[in-house]
């Protein structure tokens, strides 16, 4: 594999909890969904299923945008410079060396790059010519970026011309399936093979989505890899935690998940329907990321009572958690609030050890949800569908301030 400058720093640590009152200066996206949200340097790139972005005062021009606009972390100001032409929605950014970005999707051109997957320069929004992955069968769902390379996840078949099902590292330089990663996914319970989120952290790599294999082993749908070997295997982590069935509906149930700044533990978070206290459906659970053996369970599972979440966010002060809840610390409750419930709608923050829910409730209108948390030394940015925030006006992207 080609060898890129030093990758941007991958995790964030918090000491405290940010704060409740979002940032006034962030800009609104005025249609559709933030998917993926990444910082690179100063420039905070949004990616999505939208069409027109507006500077934070309201009073300024509309700005035409196809799913990927770039603002300024400081000053909230939509950068006129990156406006790249994006056929289709971006599900996942990455942040790259020497001031690009990865942008994951289901598009087959992005800033003249794709399809599926491209690297793109900040200060333009033009595609990397030498970057070429060639994915295809399906779109990328999910992105990691890591030491050992650029890992992605979704539903795509081939990466150039090699198979590759639903997961893959590439060279980050050139975009070449790299032949020592081989790792496969398999076995759905319906439907095709997905990766739906991919965490890394020291020599774990975490995998969550549409399968209940990874290579023939049992991983249902959840799983590590050991990538701080020169052959990435399957790791001796096994959780039969996701195994049981919720709601016919959501065969596959899990959907975001994140490590904590050490990559001692990771957070998944699910949706599924309501499944009761003994399941995982609609909750956030914590694993220890080196525990051992065939049945691991999790420390703690926090449920919502029958809504879902998508996206997680840990910050070693706080887990943070999105969806459309309605509740959290609510084991009990069946799309109500059951003994012992706090109200959060839809978005809230859990004690990492407890498993318990933080005072933290700055609200936000449900809708379909949060998508999108980025920690970042000056706070947490959060991407969604909806338009009110902390109680405030904030279209579909805001942040929270640390002080």
């Amino acid at each position: 594999m080609a060898v890129p400058p030093p990758f941007p720093p991958a995790r964030t640590a918090h000491s405290k909890v940010v704060s409740a009152d979002p940032a006034d200066h962030t800009p609104h996206v005025l249609d559709g969904i933030v998917n993926a949200i990444a910082l690179v340097g100063r420039t905070v790139i949004v990616g999505g299923s939208f069409g027109e972005v507006r500077d934070a005062d309201r009073r300024g021009p509309v700005f035409d945008r196809s799913n990927l606009f770039a603002f300024d972390l400081a000053s909230g100001r939509v950068l006129p410079g990156f406006a790249p032409m994006v056929n289709g929605p971006v599900h996942a950014l990455v942040p790259g060396p020497d001031g690009t970005v990865y942008a994951g999707g289901s598009f087959t051109s992005a800033g003249g790059g794709g399809p599926a997957l491209a690297r793109l320069r900040v200060s333009d929004g033009a595609a990397l010519s030498g970057f070429r992955p060639r994915v295809s069968g399906g779109g990328v769902l999910a992105l990691a970026i890591h030491q050992t390379g650029l890992y992605a996840g979704g539903d795509f078949t081939r990466v150039g011309r090699s198979a590759r099902t639903a997961l893959a590292r590439l060279d980050p330089v050139t975009g070449a399936p790299d032949p020592a990663f081989t790792v496969t996914p398999g076995d759905p319970v319906s439907g095709r093979t997905k990766v739906l989120a991919l965490a890394a952290a020291g020599s774990r790599l975490a995998v969550d989505g549409a399968f209940t294999t990874l290579d023939g082993l049992s991983r249902p749908q959840l799983g590590l890899i050991d990538i701080g070997r020169p052959a990435p295997a399957v790791a001796p982590w096994r959780s039969e935690a996701y195994k049981p069935a919720c709601n016919d509906q959501f065969p596959t149930y899990v959907r975001g998940l994140d490590f904590s700044p050490r990559g001692d533990y990771f957070v998944v978070v699910t949706t599924g329907g309501y499944g009761g206290s003994r399941k995982l459906c609609d909750s956030a659970a914590r694993f220890e990321t080196f525990s051992r053996g065939d049945t691991i369970k999790p420390t703690w599972v926090n449920h919502t009572g029958g809504d879902s979440l998508y996206s997680v966010a840990v910050t070693g002060a706080a887990v943070y958690v999105g969806g459309h809840q309605r509740w959290l610390d609510n084991p009990r409750g069946h799309n109500d609030a059951g003994t012992g419930a706090v109200a959060r709608p839809g978005i809230g923050a859990i004690h990492p050890v407890s498993g318990k829910a933080l005072r933290w409730n700055p609200t936000r209108d449900r809708g379909i949800g949060v998508k999108a948390f980025l920690p970042h030394p000056r706070g947490l940015l959060v991407g969604s569908d909806t338009t009110r925030l902390g109680r405030e006006y904030h279209a579909r992207v805001g942040m929270f301030p640390l002080s």
